[in-house]
């Protein structure tokens, strides 16, 4: 199954070298505003759902960028693909435990609050984000003509992951958080 990724560093690895790479090429671009150079402004955050022996130091934060110059000094926060926005849960269980929540028993309702800590009403409100917010979302109306044959509003999360290219799950899972990158900024 594919949380047997989750309990794997090198999993969480890859998501960070991602996250790097991207805040890399944010800074590159420099200020939005003002045109200068940005430099690294990360903040703190407290990751749930996964033991921080496994995920290392670096998931107690944020990759983040602040302008340099003076008068200026805004900041920049890149897309992620380990952060799903402001949730305090890892992008990685937010999109599989509601993919797996699509038609769920109370069995397994709490097989995945013991093995990740969430709760059912998080769960529920997950599954009411996917469809009420992300499924009208100028990003999904935007991305979902993509998709042939369509992808339905139900369907959410668990039909992107299932179309997305990979040799293996867990590569679809983090095609999926990619896919996902522009939805993890304001």
């Amino acid at each position: 199954m594919l949380h047997a990724y989750f309990g794997d560093a090198k999993f969480w690895g890859v998501l960070l070298q991602i996250d790097e790479d991207l805040a890399a090429e944010a800074r590159g671009l420099g200020c939005g505003h003002c045109g200068a150079v940005l430099h690294g402004a990360r903040y703190p955050r407290k990751p749930r759902g996964m033991s921080r022996a496994v995920l290392g130091p670096e998931y107690g934060y944020r990759l983040s960028l602040c302008c340099a110059r003076e008068g200026c000094r805004r900041r920049k926060t890149p897309a992620s693909v380990r952060f799903l926005g402001r949730r305090v849960y890892l992008g990685a269980l937010v999109v599989l435990v509601s993919a797996l929540a699509q038609g769920l028993t109370e069995r397994r309702l709490g097989e995945l609050r013991e093995r990740f800590g969430v709760s059912p009403r998080t769960v529920r409100r997950w599954r009411r984000w996917w469809g009420e917010v992300f499924a009208v979302s100028g990003f999904w109306r935007g991305a979902r003509g993509d998709f042939v044959p369509g992808l339905k509003v139900h369907d959410l999360p668990g039909g992107l992951l299932a179309r997305m290219a990979g040799g293996d799950r867990a590569e679809a899972l983090v095609a999926t958080l990619r896919f996902l990158c522009p939805v993890t900024v304001g």
